[in-house]
């Protein structure tokens, strides 16, 4: 039975639904706050304009004490005097600089009145006292070993300088009044915190209750005396029907951290705007809203806009010519970021010319501790290596989840999959998952089928594992408040779920109606989700049921801005508010964790779970997508760049929804999104319940051809995208790179954000993005190192710093070049999902450069257990070579010219060797090589050798260049094993 509040709020919920399905409406802004409706916002930016507007005479108020100033095997400590004014005296703030022996530092604030507890919670609230220090127990996974080795170089009353780093060649010069941090790499300043004087902790104070002026309304705040500050929204603050209690008064920190000679900074998604971020006050053609990080199920989301999306991480990069630096924000509470950027001329009469261009950003969080993660690079990937280290590395997927992902809301019963299934089969398409959303249930009861749609899950799953196939299902963290269910029965027995600021069990709404929350911080809560995942308690699930979690911001449809009350509280009474953008997280690793419980230990494999909300540290746990999205070429543009912010962010499994979640693409429009997407790291096409079926053998003659293409060439590339993630899941590298990441260098490339690169493949991917395009102007650095192939024709071009002009007819491929120098590996029998090409042979394709030379690597394992980390595994290096004396005559060719298949793992084990038994019979049989010389024409065949073979000759076939087209050369059936050693000679 629903209870009286429950049917009282029945109408808001049903209007709220219907809302959310009218697709004719856009993003409501009504229900998001912007930075003036936020009170820490507004606190934060008008102290940064008040400092701004005082010029010289502004002083920050905050002073590094030097008598408290210690440097202690790698840490240095000290304690930061905040002077509040004249009458209310100071706020003693206990300051830790790590220094870690990545070469990473960190700056850790507190307060230590709330350190102690020694402050007073109104309303009698239960919540905790302290600042919240838990999300580094969410988040940080390693890195944090100190460097006992750093040099204090001086501490006196005005500066403390520390050298640290692997060469110490990092310096921290702590400026102590007012107190302030400049960051050098071989002396030269790359990052100053406080230059601004905009440091700001908000600390706690008793609430002193006003007499009520004459003329003043009920409830309105004046300000103390002598107070400048606006305490309008210390004490509560009430937005979209809801009033935040705020038993701890203000408590947000604010900073400033400057990047000089930096112009452009990349990060903090999830946004929906462009890959380097724009300013946010107000400049010409910027934005005049900070970048917010707070998760929401943001309906309908605008293109180019700082407007909060559904996953925050808090890393930014700035980079210029041959150098970047990073900073992470690791706080967990609602955040905004203001980015300023100013230009500096070097001469006053260069007329700007040779100038500079100092980006300046303003983070400010609602609460927590001000705790900062220092990058000084200097390549973009050392910073992305140290996050990593700190948060985890991306998870290496199981290999299906690299194939094609075939879903909608909803397939409606146990036949239909089957059917969809059975197509697929039948036009000869490829795919390897299917999906579920929530109407597979009971009533949207998860744990549940329904017994009428889905009367057989089981047989269902069968037809589709007879072809390798895998079934995904929606499991989300609203649990429906119905009788009679056992789930929700046992949430509230157990008191699992989350609180409201009373201390009771939290009742809102989401799809099921009247819906409680599991609180997934709680250690029971975990243990409990965990058991609910045992094939025994969730009957119809097999080892190849895999999940989605959705709705995890989460998403209370009657909440304030579509969320929970900032002033719930979660276990071990932290407020929501504290935890909010980290709660995400918090319920994948529950899942994540009850995949791995189902199974026997000795036989785990790998869980996937995708994921909506997100934070740091979730690249661990599966893959995300970027939520519900439009059918329109706008968000089909603006997928790019999104998942380039992501990727460079650490999380490199990351898709968008293809053909758009809402509405109904046109055909040109779908087909464009196909050949897009195949080239997303995470590959799924997702419809809305209102839109027309979209699977693609449902598409006209003209149409179906391309999608198919795009899809077999997706399938023909899974070595090649699976090494690439093996590299994201050991180094953190991203799977894809942006034009400034590969190329830090050229200058020209630092905007672009409708191109990339694929790993470390040397595929350079233009996707047509616009409507009633056949062609695009794709961007080549300038190297003369190696030239540029067409991926298909090998035609040649030359990266001279320009744009160069590819053909793309709807009904042809993708433009993809392959830069030379590069080696990757492929399959080219065309097989219905990715479990049967695990034996297929394997071709590789060896683009030459100017040298004659070409690299790439192979990774191999059983693409779903946990074996590899004891070994089962095949990673082999693949190198052409060619020596100076390449030239000479015909007799000496053989030893000068080879294709060469050397072993990287250097320490073999037991289960190594066994692993390579499996592939015993897995060769190599074709090798294409692009950019030949014209002396190969000669040549009939080549010579192989092999570890333990005899060795023997291939046959080798020569094509001339022609019309532009690159000369190429096949070696054909050369036999070799990928699991063993061999070299070819030319």
């Amino acid at each position: 039975m629903f209870s009286s509040r429950a049917t009282a709020h029945v109408a808001v919920f049903f209007s709220l639904f219907l809302a959310i399905l009218n697709l004719t409406a856009a993003v409501k802004h009504e229900n998001f706050k912007t930075c003036d409706q936020s009170g820490f916002c507004k606190r934060n930016r008008g102290y940064a304009d008040k400092a701004t507007a005082s010029g010289s005479s502004w002083t920050s108020p905050y002073q590094l004490d030097s008598k408290s100033v210690s440097v202690k095997n790698g840490q240095l400590t000290g304690i930061i005097i905040k002077t509040i004014d004249s009458e209310s005296g100071t706020v003693r703030l206990p300051l830790v600089i790590s220094f870690l022996d990545s070469g990473v530092a960190r700056v850790t604030v507190d307060e230590e009145k709330r350190q102690k507890g020694e402050i007073e919670l109104r309303h009698g609230s239960p919540a905790r006292k302290e600042r919240y220090n838990g999300v580094q127990d969410w988040v940080i996974v390693g890195g944090l070993t100190l460097d006992k080795d750093v040099v204090k170089h001086a501490t006196d009353q005005h500066e403390t300088i520390v050298s640290y780093g692997p060469t110490k060649n990092f310096q921290a010069i702590i400026k102590h009044a007012p107190f302030s941090i400049d960051f050098r790499r071989d002396d030269e300043t790359q990052m100053m915190f406080n230059s601004k004087g905009w440091l700001s902790m908000e600390h706690w104070r008793q609430k002193v209750d006003k007499e009520q002026k004459e003329g003043e309304q009920q409830g309105e705040e004046s300000a103390s005396p002598g107070s400048p500050e606006d305490e309008s929204t210390w004490w509560e603050e009430s937005f979209g029907g809801n009033t935040d209690s705020k038993p701890k008064g203000p408590e947000s920190v604010g900073l400033d951290i400057t990047f000089p000679g930096y112009e452009h900074v990349y990060g903090i998604p999830e946004h929906a705007g462009p890959l380097s971020l724009k300013q946010t006050r107000g400049a010409s053609g910027q934005y005049n809203q900070p970048y917010r990080l707070y998760n929401s199920d943001v309906f309908e989301y605008e293109m180019d806009t700082p407007m909060t999306l559904y996953g925050a991480i808090p890393l930014m990069q700035a980079h210029r010519k041959d150098s970047t630096v990073g900073v992470f924000w690791l706080n967990a509470a609602e955040t905004w970021i203001d980015i300023i950027k100013t230009k500096t001329s070097g001469n006053p009469l260069s007329l700007g010319i040779g100038g500079t261009t100092d980006t300046q950003t303003h983070w400010f969080s609602e609460s927590g501790l001000l705790d900062v993660f220092v990058f000084l690079g200097p390549t973009p990937k050392d910073i992305i290596q140290g996050y990593s280290e700190l948060t985890g590395y991306s998870q290496l997927p199981q290999h299906f989840a690299l194939g094609y992902h075939q879903c909608r809301w909803n397939y409606v019963t146990d036949e239909d999959v089957k059917d969809v299934d059975r197509k697929f089969d039948k036009n000869k398409v490829p795919y390897d998952v299917i999906w579920l959303d929530i109407e597979y249930t009971e009533g949207k009861k998860y744990f549940t089928w329904d017994k009428d749609n889905f009367p057989d899950p089981l047989g269902m799953q069968k037809q589709l594992d007879s072809h390798g196939r895998k079934l995904v299902i929606i499991v989300d963290p609203h649990i429906k408040n119905e009788g009679n269910y056992p789930v929700v029965d046992a949430l509230k027995s157990q008191n699992l779920g989350i609180k409201n600021k009373e201390n009771n069990i939290f009742e809102g709404w989401c799809w099921p109606g009247s819906s409680y929350w599991i609180d997934a911080f709680n250690p029971a809560g975990l243990a409990w989700w965990k058991s609910l995942f045992a094939y025994s308690n969730f009957p119809g699930t097999t080892s190849n049921t895999f999940l989605w979690n959705d709705m995890n911001e989460p998403s209370v449809f009657n909440g304030p801005e579509t969320t929970m009350p900032k002033d719930n509280l979660h276990f071990d009474n932290w407020e929501h508010r504290d935890v909010h953008n980290v709660n995400g997280l918090t319920f994948v690793n529950a899942t994540y964790e009850a995949l791995l419980a189902r199974e026997d230990p000795k036989h785990a494999r790998r869980p996937f779970v995708l994921t909506r909300s997100f934070y740091a540290g979730s690249q661990r746990q599966g893959a995300m997508w970027t939520g519900d999205n439009l059918a329109s070429w706008d968000h089909l543009e603006a997928s790019i760049p999104m998942l380039l912010n992501q990727n460079i962010a650490g999380f490199s499994f990351s898709g968008a929804d293809v053909g758009g979640f809402f509405g109904n693409p046109s055909k040109e429009l779908q087909t464009r999104w196909y050949q897009a997407g195949a080239f997303y790291p995470f590959f799924r096409a997702h419809a809305h319940i209102d839109s027309r079926r979209r699977e693609p053998y449902l598409e006209a003659s003209g149409y179906v051809e391309p999608i198919t293409q795009a899809l077999r060439l997706r399938y023909s590339l899974l070595p090649a995208w699976y090494t690439s993630f093996y590299t994201a899941h050991t180094t953190g590298e991203p799977v894809m790179r942006p034009m400034w990441y590969v190329h830090p260098s050229d200058e020209a490339g630092f905007a672009i954000d409708d191109q990339f690169y694929v790993g470390d493949t040397g595929l350079l991917v233009k996707p047509v993005l616009k409507e009633g395009i056949t062609s695009v102007d794709i961007y080549l650095p300038p190297i003369t190192t190696a030239p540029y192939y067409d991926y298909f024709t090998f035609e040649t071009y030359t990266g001279s710093g320009k744009t160069v002009k590819l053909d793309a007819p709807l009904e042809g491929h993708t433009p993809v070049l392959m830069q030379g120098g590069h080696i990757l590996c492929r399959k080219d029998r065309p097989r219905k999902s990715s479990a049967l090409m695990k034996f297929d042979p394997y071709t590789l394709v060896v683009a030459l450069d100017n040298e004659g030379r070409a690299e790439g690597e192979l990774y191999i394992d059983d693409g779903e257990s946990f074996e590899y980390q004891k070994g089962a595994f095949i990673h082999r290096r693949l190198r052409f070579l060619s020596s100076p004396s390449s030239s000479s005559a015909s007799a000496d060719r053989e030893n000068n010219l080879s294709l060469v298949s050397d072993d990287l793992n250097t320490a073999p084990t037991k289960q190594t060797i066994a692993f390579a038994k499996t592939l015993k019979d897995v060769k190599v049989e074709k090798i294409v090589i692009i950019g030949v010389p014209k002396e190969w024409e000669g040549i009939k065949e080549v010579k192989v050798i092999e570890e333990g073979e005899k060795e023997r000759r291939a046959g080798f076939m020569w094509k001339g260049a022609e019309r532009g087209r690159a000369a190429s050369a096949v070696v054909r059936d050369p036999g070799v094993r990928v699991g063993r050693g061999w070299r070819i000679e030319f």
